[in-house]
C-alpha cells in the first residue's frame, strides 16, 4: 500500500467562499474570479480581459502565482506573456459563446512532447469579459480536466449577477418605500415650505442623520451664471436665517453641488474601486462646511425635474449614520421621485401672475432651444400661414353650376298638318346648314286639287253678280258677290299653304336636334317640332348662382368656367345680365346669370357643363371660410 496523505486539494471551502462572497462591484468580482481560476486551474499566469463590442480586448487584471508577484512598491506588474495569442484566443472564445483551449506553437493541443504550454479562454457570462490562463504542457486527459474544472469555476458569474441584482432590487425597493414615505409626508403639509420642512424631518428621523437641509434653487440660468440656492427648509428649525454663517456655508456647499450637477459625497470615497464621478467631484465648500467637526461626513444631491436641476438636498452626519456612495445613490432615486411632487407644490404656493411669466419662460425657452425642430418649423409654418390667413386679402370668388347653351336657337315645325314628302341635304343632328336651304317638302297633292276645286267658284260668284245687277236684284248680287270672297280668302290660304309647303333653313349653323330623316312620309300635326338649328360658334354661358351669392355678383363681372369634359382648361368669361327673378332649382334659389365667352373655344359645344367661378372682391382666408358661417348665424340671431 502506497501513503498518498501528502497529497492536497487547492482547498475547494475556501475557492467557494470567495466565488460566492458579494463583491463590491463587478471589477472587483472579475478580479476575484481570474485569480481564483489561476490557482485551481494551476496556471502560470491568469489574466482578465475586457472586450467590447468590434473593439480590441484589453487586460483588465494579471494574476500570477505567489512566487512570481512582485512585492508592493517594488515595481510594475509583470507583462502579459503571449499577449497576441491571448487575444487571438479571445476573440474565437467570444464567437464560439463557451471556454476552449489553444495550444501554443505548431501543436493545437499538448501530446506528450515538449512545448510552450496552453491557453484556456473562458468568457464570462453575464460581462464582456474573458479570462485567459496559460499552463504548462500537459496530457490530453489533464487538459480536459482542467478545462471541466474551470467551467466549473466560471459559473459562480451567475451567481454574482444574481446578487448584484438582488441588491439593485433592494435598493430600488427601499428608495420607493422612502420615497412613498415622503410623499405620504408632503401631500399632508400645508404650502411648499411646510412639504419641504416635512421632508427634511422625515429624512433626518428615517436615516438618522444629524441634520438635513433643503434649497432650492433661484435666479437664472446655471449656463449664464446666475443660479443659485436659497434654504428654504432645515431639519428641526422653524425658521431659516440666512444670515447667519452656518446657513450661508450650507448654501456655499449647495451651490457646489449645484454646479457640478451631480452628488457630492464627504469627504470623497476611497478603496480599491471607487465610484468615479463621487472620487473626482469638487469638495472646497463641503471641507469648509466640515472643518469645525473632524467626524462630520456630508452628502449633497441634486434634485432634478427631467434633465434639469431645481434644488439640492443637504445630508450631515458625525454619528451612526450610513454616508457612503449606496446611501447616496439611495437618497438621489428617493428625491427623484419627491422632487416633481415638491416642484408641483412649489408651484401651487405661487401667484397666477408669477405661474404665467414662468409659464412664458419654459414656452420661450423650448421655442429658443435646440431640440424639437422639427416641431418648431411646423409651429413657425403654422404660424405664418395663420398671420397670412388673417391679414393678407386674395380674391374671392364665388362658384356655381353652368351649361353652354347657343345665343339664338331656331325652331322648325310643321306649319299645317301634312306629309313631308321629301327632304333636303341637311336631314340628321350635326348636319350644317346655310340659311334659305331647303329642308323638307310637305306633300302638296290635296292642296293643288282644292285650288282646282275652288278657283272656278270665284268667277262663277263675280257672273251670278253681274247678271243680278243687271235685272236689279241688288241682294242676290251682294250675296253672290260675298260668297266670290269666300271662295278668294279659301284659295289664298290654299296657295299660302301651298308657300309653306317648302321648308327652308331661317338661319345657317348646325342642326342640333331632331331627326327628319325619321319623318319621311309621316303624316304630322301643326306645330309638331322638326329639328332645331343654332349657331354653335356662337355660345353663351347661362350658370345657376345660389341665392347666398347673389349680390356679389353682377353684371360686368369676370370670371372664368370650367367644364367637366375637360375640367384642366379654363375660359374666360364676362357677366352679360343677371335674370332678376329666382326660380327653384333642385330644392335651392338660384339666379340666372347669362354670361359671354371672352375667347370662345372651337372645342366647346352646346350643352357642356360644368363650373363657374365668378370674382368679387379681396378678402382674407379667414373671413372667406367664415363668410357662411357669420351669415347664418347672423340670419338666425337677427343681428
Amino acid at each position: 500500500m502506497i501513503d498518498l496523505s501528502d497529497l492536497r486539494t487547492p482547498g475547494w471551502q475556501r475557492v467557494v467562499a470567495d466565488l460566492v462572497a458579494p463583491a463590491p462591484d463587478d471589477a472587483g468580482f472579475l478580479e476575484r474570479l481570474a485569480g481564483v481560476l489561476g490557482e485551481v486551474s494551476g496556471a502560470r499566469q491568469a489574466v482578465a480581459w475586457r472586450s467590447d463590442a468590434n473593439q480590441e480586448p484589453v487586460a483588465a487584471f494579471l494574476w500570477a502565482p505567489r512566487g512570481d508577484r512582485p512585492r508592493p512598491g517594488t515595481g510594475d506588474p509583470p507583462p502579459v506573456e503571449s499577449a497576441p495569442e491571448a487575444r487571438e484566443a479571445c476573440r474565437a472564445a467570444l464567437e464560439r459563446g463557451h471556454a476552449a483551449v489553444f495550444g501554443l506553437g505548431d501543436d493545437e493541443l499538448y501530446d506528450g512532447s515538449a512545448g510552450r504550454g496552453c491557453l484556456i479562454a473562458a468568457p464570462v457570462p453575464g460581462a464582456s469579459a474573458i479570462v485567459t490562463l496559460l499552463v504548462e504542457p500537459r496530457s490530453r486527459p489533464a487538459l480536459q480536466t482542467t478545462l471541466a474544472v474551470v467551467e466549473l469555476a466560471i459559473g459562480y458569474a451567475h451567481h454574482h449577477g444574481a446578487l448584484r441584482a438582488l441588491e439593485r432590487v433592494r435598493a430600488s425597493a427601499a428608495s420607493l418605500d422612502l420615497a412613498s414615505r415622503l410623499i405620504a409626508g408632503v401631500n399632508s403639509a400645508r404650502g411648499f415650505r411646510g412639504a419641504a420642512m416635512q421632508v427634511a424631518n422625515d429624512l433626518c428621523r428615517r436615516l438618522s442623520m444629524d441634520r438635513v437641509a433643503l434649497g432650492w434653487a433661484r435666479g437664472g440660468s446655471k449656463e449664464r451664471g446666475g443660479a443659485f440656492t436659497r434654504t428654504v427648509a432645515m431639519s428641526d428649525t422653524e425658521h431659516v436665517d440666512r444670515r447667519m454663517a452656518m446657513v450661508r456655508r450650507l448654501e456655499s456647499a449647495m451651490d457646489e453641488c449645484l454646479d457640478q450637477e451631480q452628488a457630492v459625497l464627504f469627504p470623497p470615497p476611497e478603496g480599491s474601486s471607487p465610484d468615479p464621478l463621487l472620487a473626482r467631484a469638487i469638495v472646497h465648500a463641503h471641507r469648509a462646511l466640515a472643518a469645525h467637526d473632524a467626524r462630520l461626513r456630508l452628502i449633497t444631491v441634486p434634485l432634478r425635474i427631467d434633465d434639469r436641476v431645481v434644488g439640492v438636498l443637504l445630508c450631515e452626519s458625525a454619528g451612526r449614520a450610513r454616508m457612503d456612495a449606496d446611501a447616496a445613490e439611495l437618497l438621489q432615486a428617493t428625491m427623484d421621485l419627491v422632487t416633481p411632487v415638491l416642484a408641483v407644490r412649489r408651484s401651487d404656493d405661487r401667484t397666477l401672475a408669477a405661474r404665467g411669466l414662468d409659464w412664458l419662460a419654459r414656452a420661450g425657452a423650448w421655442a429658443v432651444g435646440p431640440r424639437h425642430t422639427a416641431w418648431k418649423l411646423a409651429g413657425v409654418a403654422a404660424s405664418a400661414f395663420l398671420l397670412f390667413a388673417t391679414l393678407a386679402p386674395v380674391p374671392y370668388r364665388v362658384g356655381a353650376s353652368m351649361e353652354l347653351v347657343p345665343r339664338a336657337p331656331r325652331i322648325v315645325s310643321m306649319p299645317f298638318e301634312g306629309v313631308i314628302a321629301s327632304l333636303g341635304r341637311a336631314r340628321r343632328a350635326g348636319d350644317a346648314v346655310a340659311q334659305g336651304e331647303v329642308l323638307a317638302r310637305l306633300d302638296t297633292a290635296e292642296l293643288e286639287l282644292s285650288r282646282l276645286d275652288v278657283a272656278p267658284d270665284v268667277l262663277r260668284f263675280e257672273k251670278t253678280a253681274d247678271e243680278a245687277l243687271r235685272q236689279g236684284d241688288v241682294s242676290q248680287a251682294q250675296r253672290a258677290l260675298a260668297q266670290a270672297d269666300q271662295a278668294r280668302a279659301r284659295l289664298a290660304l290654299i296657295d299660302e299653304r301651298l308657300a309653306r309647303a317648302t321648308l327652308h333653313a331661317p338661319i345657317s349653323g348646325r342642326i342640333i336636334a331632331g331627326d327628319l330623316a325619321d319623318r319621311l312620309g309621316a303624316a304630322l300635326a301643326q306645330g309638331e317640332v322638326l329639328v332645331e338649328l343654332a349657331d354653335v360658334g356662337d355660345l353663351v354661358v347661362i350658370a345657376r348662382l345660389d341665392d347666398r351669392d347673389a349680390a356679389l355678383v353682377r353684371e360686368g363681372s369676370v370670371g372664368t368656367i370650367a367644364t367637366a369634359s375637360d375640367p384642366a382648361r379654363r375660359v374666360p368669361v364676362t357677366v352679360e345680365r343677371v335674370v332678376p327673378q329666382a326660380r327653384a332649382d333642385e330644392g335651392r334659389n338660384v339666379f340666372l346669370v347669362r354670361c359671354v365667352l371672352d375667347d370662345p373655344a372651337p372645342w366647346l359645344r352646346p350643352g357642356m357643363q360644368g363650373r363657374a367661378r365668378f370674382d368679387a372682391d379681396r378678402r382674407s382666408l379667414v373671413r372667406i371660410g367664415a363668410r357662411r358661417f357669420i351669415d347664418a348665424a347672423r340670419l338666425w340671431a337677427w343681428w
